[in-house]
């Protein structure tokens, strides 16, 4: 499972002009599935993502997680952090998970995320054709991919 993770000042996402998720200062997280994940890398980014100290605190310093700020999230499926783009100028998105298996893990990652938050989150909508805005704040952008942790 990837992720891209940007601290915003405030983001939205609409499908069809209509707003379906919208949030303040806090988190946009892209996410992209592939085949192999499952209960662990949900885990594993959800606790993570919400208590990495990437926000300021009152000396500027990056100390504070999402929850020390109570801060907001937004949650977007995005089978393109899977793109292949080795061979060729079309890039391949074969290791994305297909919806039937991809749905239900973004389903179970929206749950988590809120637990280990403990409040409700944004989201887009799974296959839908969004148009995400953001204001990157800093700018913040990290990458990370479950398969690729250190214990």
């Amino acid at each position: 499972m990837r992720v891209i993770i940007q601290r915003v000042s405030k983001a939205e996402v609409k499908i069809s002009a209509q707003t379906s998720g919208k949030i303040n200062k806090g988190l946009l997280v892209l996410i992209g599935i592939e085949p192999e994940d499952s209960s662990e890398d949900i885990s594993y980014l959800c606790r993570k993502i919400t208590t990495m100290r990437i926000f300021s605190d009152e000396n500027g310093a990056m100390n504070l997680s999402l929850k020390d700020i109570d801060g907001e999230a937004l949650l977007i499926s995005q089978f393109t952090l899977h793109a292949n783009t080795k061979k060729g100028n079309r890039p391949s998105f074969i290791r994305a998970a297909k919806p039937e298996t991809a749905i239900p893990l973004y389903e179970n990652f929206i749950q988590e995320f809120e637990n280990y938050l403990e409040k409700k989150v944004q989201t887009g909508e799974f296959g839908a054709d969004m148009q995400v805005s953001l204001i990157n704040d800093g700018p913040v952008t990290i990458f990370m991919d479950s398969k690729e942790r250190s214990f």
